[in-house]
């Protein structure tokens, strides 16, 4: 799978060769970041932090919140560490630091080892001093301690000259259980495909920002499909998870997705390229996308707009939603036109009768005991929270997605 790379030097994306000579100046992070969170965890570097004459932790802070990133560049603590755990990241990257002292304290899973190798030994201090040791050994020895590793080949790095294929297979099987990243001079969508094809990811950076490898030809790259059509089953869900539908997209329609940030698909009966809500209205704006883990189908998680997904106008094309999702429709529609005088009209336009409410049916629930109760009594609670949600014009996924920052906090509430 594709990881892009944002490097980041006076608060700026940047690509360097070989770790010193500064390459490509892209300016501001946020809209590389908006691009590359399109197609999963994007790895964000500060190498001002790294090389110890700076930081970019607040452009960092800012961009957690719109994306998956694994975040590295200057971890070398506890506290350090945490901090980023705590502030959203998906995962950490540690490189000098990586020491089963320090990682035995951390979630294994949400950490990964930077190594940088030049010619199969490990390399320090910005890549400028030699250690000795084989990369091999060091991966062996902390293998256990960590989720992932990251493996630099430096003297292929930001010179697009291809990466090192044998030596990332025998860093696959040194790593055990712990999934590897392969960085430096990954070029070609045959470089992934092979990287995804023995287990491991491809870290690319200056081959996506040169468009020598286009975005959506590096993410599609470990793709397969046994159509002779040659298209892939994609399913569409919308911000929580739930599917919408079923459709298909070739090469040419995925690119034009992952590059639009829009819902667009390829029709099998007329052989074309759809957007959908083109003439409809019920627009999409699509968040990420993402392979199985067969790689031979695609989902999109989009934020629909308009009537719903099917075309004939219901949510999903299944009909209509249940539960939580139903109930959020039908308060969002009524906040707009419920009935003058009515009981949800005047939830709306009464805010100390919502509050109130809200507080009645929490004491209720705090002291119901029966399950029935218990049950009846939390369907009040929720009711009456998502009437309050719709009131704000908050949608529930923006509550969802907040639940989720908090799941990624390592640091605990006493």
């Amino acid at each position: 799978m594709l990881v892009p790379s944002i490097d980041l030097m006076d608060g700026h994306a940047v690509q360097l060769i070989g770790g010193e000579e500064k390459a490509l100046d892209a300016g501001d992070p946020a809209p590389v970041a908006a691009r590359f969170g399109r197609v999963g965890e994007v790895a964000v570097i500060d190498l001002d932090a790294a090389l110890g004459r700076g930081s970019n932790a607040g452009v960092i802070k800012a961009l957690l919140p719109g994306i998956r990133a694994r975040v590295g560049g200057g971890i070398r603590s506890y506290e350090a560490a945490l901090d980023w755990l705590d502030a959203g990241a998906w995962r950490i990257i540690l490189g000098t630091a990586a020491k089963p002292e320090l990682l035995s304290r951390l979630p294994r899973e949400r950490v990964i080892a930077a190594l940088d190798a030049r010619d199969g030994e490990v390399v320090v201090e910005g890549w400028r001093k030699r250690t000795g040791e084989d990369l091999l050994g060091r991966i062996a020895a902390l293998r256990d301690h960590v989720g992932g590793f990251l493996v630099t080949f430096v003297e292929r790095e930001g010179r697009l000259g291809g990466t090192d294929l044998a030596l990332a297979k025998a860093v696959v099987e040194a790593a055990g259980t712990a999934h590897v990243t392969i960085a430096g001079g990954v070029t070609t969508a045959e470089e992934i495909r092979a990287l995804d094809a023995i287990g491991a990811d491809a870290q690319v950076g200056m081959a996506l920002y040169t468009d020598r490898l286009p975005l959506a030809e590096a993410f599609a790259a470990p793709l397969r499909t046994d159509r002779a059509d040659g298209l892939y089953a994609t399913v569409v869900a919308d911000e929580r998870g739930q599917a919408l539908g079923l459709a298909w997209s070739s090469r040419e329609s995925l690119a034009r997705a992952i590059e639009t940030g829009k819902g667009v698909y390829r029709s099998r009966s007329r052989s074309s390229i759809w957007v959908k809500g083109e003439s409809s209205g019920a627009t999409q704006e699509l968040l990420r996308v993402e392979l199985d883990c067969d790689r031979d189908a695609i989902r999109f998680t989009v934020r629909q707009k308009g009537a719903g997904f099917c075309h004939l106008d219901t949510p999903t094309c299944w009909g209509d939603e249940r539960g939580l999702a139903a109930l959020v429709r039908t308060l969002e529609a009524r906040r707009a036109d419920a009935p003058k005088g009515s009981y949800t009209a005047r939830l709306f336009a009464d805010r100390t009768l919502l509050d109130g409410k809200l507080l009645e049916e929490a004491k209720e629930l705090t002291e119901a005991q029966a399950r029935g109760n218990v049950v009846h009594e939390a369907a009040d609670v929720l009711f009456f929270t998502l009437a309050r949600l719709a009131a704000e014009g908050i949608p529930l996924a923006e509550v969802e997605a907040e639940l989720d920052r908090r799941a990624l906090k390592v640091t605990r509430r006493d």
